[in-house]
């Protein structure tokens, strides 16, 4: 399997661990992950236009040094899955999806036909920081995530990409289910536990396989057991699969 990711440091936290996990459970993914700090679908439409080798190329969660364009990304395999998403702070703001989320899908279906084109919905910041309540206005995470899911949907639903990647659903789950040390600045995600939950998430919407199977252990920070345990069990109930129809819901 292979996936492409047109992100930024969210998808870098998201693809740390895919490779691995999914080598652990016998199911190969090669994931390929084009990383501009904070990139906005406006600024990925503005590098697509102009051909910009503007992006440093992440390969199976490892930063290779290297830079590329969007296109030279989509020419070099035969991806199965390409993966979008909006920058963190614009992600709860609908105006700020189009029309730059269309003309990269419509990009992205030139270059690469035989590829699904899937959306990442991220995660909203951490409870009482100060992006969250002084940058962006908000009062709890809750009230962000709310925002980023309606956007989100709004946006893809008249693109008519078929699948999101709950990302965000899954982070505000853990928070609700009272799991610390999720965040590592308030924004991206914890070296050990927070990326390893975002990779297990992904693992499991692209593969089908029940991550609680799956023996990978080999964290950048550790994580307790029981709480390993806790987030395996929150990441199989953030995603239920429908075998007779659409899929991933």
């Amino acid at each position: 399997m292979k996936i492409l990711a047109i992100g930024n440091s969210f998808s870098s936290d998201a693809t740390r661990y895919l490779h691995e996990i999914s080598i652990a459970g016998k199911i190969p993914i090669k994931v390929v992950n084009l990383f501009i700090g904070g990139c906005s679908l406006e600024t990925h439409y503005i590098n697509m236009m102009n051909d910009n080798k503007d992006y440093l190329l992440d390969f199976n969660g490892k930063s290779t040094g290297f830079y590329v364009s969007i296109k030279e990304a989509l020419k070099s395999d035969e991806w199965d899955f390409v993966t979008m998403q909006q920058a963190s702070h614009f992600s709860p703001d609908y105006n700020t999806y189009m029309p730059f989320l269309k003309h990269l899908s419509e990009y992205v279906k030139y270059h690469a036909p035989q590829a699904e084109q899937v959306f990442h919905r991220t995660w909203a910041y951490e409870n009482g920081s100060e992006r969250l309540c002084v940058e962006l206005g908000y009062k709890a995470h809750s009230d962000m995530f709310k925002n980023i899911k309606a956007a989100s949907e709004k946006a893809v639903n008249e693109v008519g990409i078929k699948r999101i990647i709950p990302s965000g659903d899954l982070i505000e789950k853990m928070v609700l289910e009272g799991i610390q040390n999720i965040y590592l600045d308030t924004y991206h995600l914890s070296l050990g536990l927070g990326r390893f939950a975002i990779a297990s998430l992904w693992y499991k919407f692209f593969t089908g396989q029940n991550i609680k199977d799956n023996d990978f252990v080999k964290f950048d920070e550790g994580i307790n057991d029981s709480v390993l345990k806790k987030i395996k069990n929150i990441v199989d109930e953030t995603i239920s699969y429908d075998m007779s129809c659409e899929g991933w819901k």
